[in-house]
């Protein structure tokens, strides 16, 4: 029983690693697919919530029953040979695209808010990802097991601390659902890009659960989870509305609690970029492995040399345009995941 327990909170802990990126963390990524929204924001969050246990288990689930043991062999089975080439070469970019924006948003975290060099942020990340990396999925399980609590802990500490702050805002605003309709779409796009891109990690993690009850816990875990931490953390946002400026808004809040507080949190968001940055990696040192035959350190290497030079290009412009843009293109693979009839 305690073991398929940790099971359970392992696979819950690790699918919201994977989520909880550099954009969610620092709820930039929150900020352009909610937050700007108003109000209407935290139905969005509601949508998006549902669809991440729903969606994200049924990833799992499909990958096991039919023994997939990369997101490659996932795509062949939901599009067929014919089309699965030109969608693993799209999920490739889309992971590379990520990775640099992960890079990018520990070169941000240092500089903003601790006032360190951009590059001291970038190599000391491109250093312990090899260090990690050495341990394949038991690292990626191990560090997610350790920083997925922490980060709930503090999405609880911003929400407390704001009931004891002035709230000026009406929580909920008729003219935020009623103005436009874009609020509508950004749950989907949000979630349709995140499950896309955490297939990388979802597909060989369904394979470390004992059976499919394991998967279904720990999948409804998982989205619980990211739904709690999307609540908070747009709720904090919305009810100060100055922060959204910021590249790292979230920490602009946190440091309101003291320079302790905000430190600690400045470490767990380094965590949690870290740990989407690996699962990521992951993803894409197993398909080029297989295809140049070339070892996995070199690759590595090519990797992260690629995504430095595009993460030169700025944290908040990259997620700004490359995020929205990956989740219409990831709104395809969501249907189709949604539609498939042949899955029980």
């Amino acid at each position: 029983m305690q073991k398929r327990k940790k099971q359970v909170i392992q696979i819950g802990a690790t699918y919201i690693g994977t989520i909880v990126g550099a954009g969610f963390a620092t709820g930039r990524e929150i900020v352009e697919f909610f937050t700007i929204h108003g109000s209407a924001g935290f139905a969005g969050i509601l949508i998006s919530g549902f669809l991440f246990i729903f969606l994200g288990t049924k990833i799992m689930l499909l990958a096991r029953k039919i023994g997939a043991e990369t997101y490659e062999s996932l795509n062949t089975y939901l599009f067929g040979d014919k089309f699965a080439a030109s969608i693993n070469l799209l999920m490739f970019v889309m992971l590379f695209g990520v990775t640099a924006v992960m890079l990018s948003g520990t070169g941000a975290l240092f500089t903003e808010q601790l006032h360190l060099p951009f590059h001291a942020g970038i190599l000391l990340t491109v250093l312990l990802c090899f260090i990690v990396m050495q341990r394949g999925m038991e690292g990626i399980l191990w560090t997610n097991s350790v920083i997925v609590p922490i980060m709930i802990l503090f999405s609880i500490i911003i929400s407390v601390s704001m009931l004891f702050s002035p709230i000026e805002a009406p929580l909920i605003r008729t003219e935020d659902f009623t103005g436009s309709w874009r609020w509508m779409f950004s749950p989907f796009t949000y979630a349709a890009f995140n499950l896309t891109l955490a297939q990388a990690v979802l597909v060989p993690l369904s394979r470390e659960a004992e059976d499919e009850s394991i998967i279904r816990w720990g999948g409804f875990l998982g989205g619980l989870g990211l739904t709690f931490i999307l609540l908070n953390s747009h709720f904090a946002l919305y009810l100060v509305p100055q922060s959204v400026h910021y590249e790292i808004p979230v920490a602009e809040i946190i440091s309101r609690l003291g320079i302790f507080v905000h430190l600690l949190f400045l470490l767990v968001v380094y965590g949690e970029i870290f740990t989407t940055l690996i699962g990521n990696l992951f993803g894409l040192v197993a398909p080029l492995k297989k295809s140049f035959k070339l070892s996995s350190n070199l690759i590595l290497l090519l990797l992260m040399s690629g995504g430095y030079l595009i993460s030169l290009f700025g944290y908040s412009s990259l997620l700004h345009y490359l995020y929205p843009l990956f989740g219409w293109v990831g709104l395809a693979y969501l249907l189709v995941i949604t539609l498939k009839k042949d899955f029980k």
